[in-house]
């Protein structure tokens, strides 16, 4: 199923750095139509960890349909640096699942991740909004 190039869009949302947080994911084909949209409430956490779910969620919703080459989309500077080399992770929760991302990295046979703006990433970032904001007012 997975031929020519798919991409996910990411995005973590936390309300209050720390605060109940969400990941979204919006996962696309080589045509750029959307497969799939995952959230998910990943409860009291910072940004940055919920950037990094989401990256997560993205790469396993990927796996999910089979996608080998995969391009990775967000508005998280840090993320992308990090996983790209250009960032030492030197943060102990964020080295957890940089390790996680290094474990599901193989499982594609070519994966990139860009740095996109803000305004190009919405659909993702409602997502992960929506799912730290469910939550949270449930709370």
């Amino acid at each position: 199923m997975s031929e020519g190039l798919y991409q996910v869009y990411i995005d973590g949302a936390s309300i209050g750095n720390p605060g109940p947080s969400g990941a979204g994911a919006v996962l696309k084909d080589a045509r750029g139509e959307t497969l799939s949209e995952r959230s998910d409430y990943i409860g009291m956490a910072t940004n940055n960890v919920a950037e990094y779910r989401a990256l997560i969620l993205g790469l396993l919703e990927a796996v999910q349909f089979g996608v080998k080459h995969l391009e990775v989309l967000t508005d998280s500077e840090l993320v992308a640096q990090q996983v790209n080399g250009q960032y030492k992770v030197k943060d102990e929760d964020l080295k957890q699942f940089y390790g996680i991302y290094r474990n599901i990295a193989p499982l594609f046979t070519k994966l990139s991740v860009r740095h996109i703006p803000r305004g190009l990433n919405k659909a993702a970032d409602k997502l992960a909004q929506q799912a730290a904001e469910q939550k949270s007012s449930s709370s």
